[in-house]
């Protein structure tokens, strides 16, 4: 059987992980070893980040609404209690667009929720 040499491919695979890498500091973006080791572990930060992007946006969100509930006197957990108990199924990121975009209506869903507090007591 015929001998496989495998410069071709090797030098694919190099030139691959090498253009991946290209944006990296020191011997990360053109040394083919580090550029490997560098690279496994971003995509290991770009795995867990993608998670972590979900609870930073989440949390960016609750600010925004708080915010905009303390502005007419209720706090955040008041104001959701008072959203659910009015039956408004509007979720986290939808209410801090509105908070920071149209405070008039944030307003009235603030109205809301505060009748729907007082009719529960």
């Amino acid at each position: 059987m015929a001998r496989v040499k495998r410069g071709v491919t090797a030098h694919a695979k190099h030139k691959k992980v090498i253009k991946k890498s290209s944006g990296y500091q020191g011997r990360g973006k053109n040394v083919f070893r580090v550029a490997v080791e560098r690279m496994e572990k971003a995509q290991q930060y770009a795995y867990r980040d993608r998670r972590v992007r979900k609870r930073n946006f989440r949390a960016l969100w609750i600010q925004r609404i708080n915010a905009g509930a303390r502005e007419h006197g209720l706090t955040y957990s008041q104001f959701m209690n008072g959203i659910h108990k009015a039956g408004i199924e509007v979720d986290r990121k939808v209410l801090a667009d509105i908070a920071l975009r149209e405070p008039e209506a944030f307003k009235s869903l603030v109205d809301q929720a505060q009748a729907a507090l007082s009719q529960a007591r």
